[in-house]
């Protein structure tokens, strides 16, 4: 299993933008799709995007689609999630996943769900606020 640790996050105002960084360590972290969740106050956990293990496909959630990108520096074990135009509703703590297999499922179910997913970051808080 590979290990994660995320960096990143804070306090911003809406329209502002932010990035977040995983760092992976333990195994060849290509061969691992990774994804993002967030966790609003007091609502369950909530998919927000999937980058394959090469970085070629990503996968998003419709709220955040053409707002938030995920992308990957394999040679370094990174994987960012770069967040852009965030609104009041984005806050959460946000989590970087991720799990053996570096393709994509075909199902949007699949990869979206975060029992699918069996190496989890600490977290970090993301709160968007003027």
């Amino acid at each position: 299993q590979v290990q994660l640790v995320q960096s990143g996050g804070g306090l911003v105002q809406p329209g502002d933008g932010l990035k977040l960084s995983c760092a992976a360590s333990g195994s060849t972290f290509s061969d691992y799709r990774t994804a993002w969740f967030r966790q609003p106050p007091g609502k369950d956990r909530e998919f927000v995007g999937v980058i394959s293990g090469t970085g070629r496909s990503a996968f998003y959630a419709t709220s955040v689609q053409g707002r938030f990108t995920a992308s990957r520096d394999n040679a370094n074990n990174l994987v960012y999630l770069t967040m852009n135009s965030l609104k009041p509703e984005d806050t959460a703590v946000y989590y970087c996943a991720a799990e053996l297999g570096g393709v994509l499922p075909p199902s949007s179910r699949a990869r979206s769900d975060p029992n699918k997913y069996h190496s989890w970051g600490q977290g970090t808080q993301v709160t968007v606020s003027s």
